[in-house]
């Protein structure tokens, strides 16, 4: 367990940086129109909220990696 410590901090250091870069990325560009989404786990039973159609795809996509990889690491251990 303790091997996921640093993993974890990586990938929220890697989250922070995208994050700084999209909104260098968008200055300049005030559409004024703001897309979001949001997916998640309940214990086996997956979940999202959406506003666009491509983040839809993005976040089906996303969820079908991780329960690939939940379903892979339950059944090696």
């Amino acid at each position: 367990m303790k091997e996921l410590i640093p993993i974890g901090i990586f990938v929220i250091f890697i989250g922070m940086i995208l994050v700084f870069i999209g909104a260098l990325t968008n200055i300049g560009e005030s559409k004024g129109e703001t897309k979001a989404a949001v997916g998640g786990f309940i214990g086996f039973i997956p979940f999202g909220f959406w506003s666009d159609e491509r983040m839809k795809q993005i976040v089906i996509a996303f969820m079908a990696v991780m329960m690939f990889f939940l379903v892979w690491w339950f059944l090696s251990r």
